[in-house]
């Protein structure tokens, strides 16, 4: 098995008194992943916990979860931030959905623009509750935050090593402030 370890979501706030906690996803299977049954074995700040998924629910768009471990809002809260992840073999996912791409396979990539300039290459992506961000080192050195939507990222392609983007004027040109010694 070729494993890769995915992280479905990161746990966010206390719910209630009996250690229910809201999640922040980051899979697009969380039915499948977040099933009741399924084990993490999350990182705290208090050393390795396993957490077993005991019961799901969505309230308004938004998924919260309860474990068999937890019972109380203080050991709920002790878990903000934490990420759960699985490890997933990757050969059994692309046969599912061969257009499929990791976080950690964006790493690298070259960004081109739709009209084929270089843009720069990806070196992180990061998570915010609006939406994800492309962290991109552009050219000219700076590192430029790319909305990770399909309007301003129309196709990733892994095998070609490219992220084509499409991305709003100014983003990626250098301004005065970005000069040497200008600024405040």
């Amino acid at each position: 098995m070729n494993a890769l370890d995915v992280t479905v979501a990161t746990i966010g706030k206390a719910h209630g008194l009996k250690g229910e906690v809201a999640l922040i996803l980051r899979t697009d299977q969380p039915e499948e992943r977040l099933a009741a049954g399924t084990v993490f074995t999350a990182a705290t700040e208090t050393g390795e916990r396993d957490l077993t998924v005991a019961a799901t629910r969505i309230q308004q768009g938004r998924w919260y979860a309860r474990f068999s471990e937890v019972s109380s809002r203080t050991d709920a809260e002790s878990l903000r931030g934490v990420e759960l992840t699985l490890a997933v073999d990757t050969e059994v996912e692309a046969e599912e959905d061969p257009e499929a791409w990791y976080p950690s396979e964006l790493k690298g990539l070259a960004v081109r623009h739709v009209d084929g300039r270089e843009l720069g290459t990806v070196i992180d992506l990061e998570h915010y509750p609006a939406q994800d961000l492309l962290i991109v080192r552009a050219a000219d050195g700076r590192r430029v935050m790319l909305p990770f939507v399909e309007e301003l990222v129309p196709e990733v392609d892994i095998e070609a090593g490219t992220v084509l983007a499409d991305p709003p004027g100014g983003l990626f040109e250098a301004t005065d402030e970005d000069a040497p010694g200008t600024g405040a």
